[in-house]
């Protein structure tokens, strides 16, 4: 498995690529500032330093088996990168055969939404949250208007650094109900597993422990 791993110096995109090199697989891992990356030289894995609107990005996500985006929401002031990454993603993707997989968050509206979510927590966050999942809302509705991309969502719950659970709940198209957080290194590894799971293409899963 060839994987390319945009954000790979954040906490979720590093734990990506660890759990892609325990795996086996060969791995290129996409960074603004390689000083920053935390994961050992390894001889399956490729350091790309690129901003997420390089022209050059191209060249690090083509001839993938699969791509991850693995920022999720950012901080409170106002921003584009989820969304500018995932429209640089998806250009040069059109048409091919690799799986594109991408950090969202669980406080974004969804259908089957409890009274509490609808009414309460979500606009709670929203309101705290706005800028980040304003970004995040509009990377959604570039992968939504991509139906040539073979994309999939990840709505985690709130991240945690506790070590990885056995096993995760995971909801298509709706939140996980009563369940409130998740280890970042267990959203690590369902992206991978999403990666290779053709039968979430097009689709959004909520996840949580």
């Amino acid at each position: 498995m060839k994987i390319t791993v945009l954000g790979a110096s954040g906490r979720i995109g590093g734990l990506a690529v660890r759990e892609a090199l325990a795996r086996g697989w060969h791995v290129t891992a996409v960074v603004r500032d390689p000083a920053r990356l935390t994961v050992p030289a390894h001889p399956r894995l490729d350091v790309a330093v690129h901003s997420l609107t390089d022209a050059g990005l191209a060249h690090a996500v083509t001839g993938r088996d699969a791509v991850v985006l693995a920022l999720g929401p950012s901080d409170l002031k106002p921003t584009t990168v989820n969304s500018d990454g995932t429209r640089s993603v998806v250009s040069a993707l059109r048409g091919s055969r690799t799986r594109f997989v991408v950090v969202s968050a669980s406080g974004l509206p969804a259908k089957g939404d409890s009274l509490f979510s609808k009414l309460v927590l979500k606009p709670l966050l929203g309101a705290v949250l706005r800028n980040g999942y304003a970004d995040l809302q509009r990377m959604e509705s570039i992968l939504h208007a991509a139906p040539d991309v073979r994309w999939t969502i990840v709505r985690p719950t709130r991240l945690t650094d506790k070590p990885a659970r056995e096993h995760v709940r995971s909801e298509v198209g709706r939140d996980v109900r009563r369940r409130f957080q998740i280890p970042r290194a267990n959203v690590a590894r369902f992206l991978l597993d999403a990666a290779e799971d053709d039968s979430l293409t097009g689709k959004t899963v909520s996840i949580a422990q």
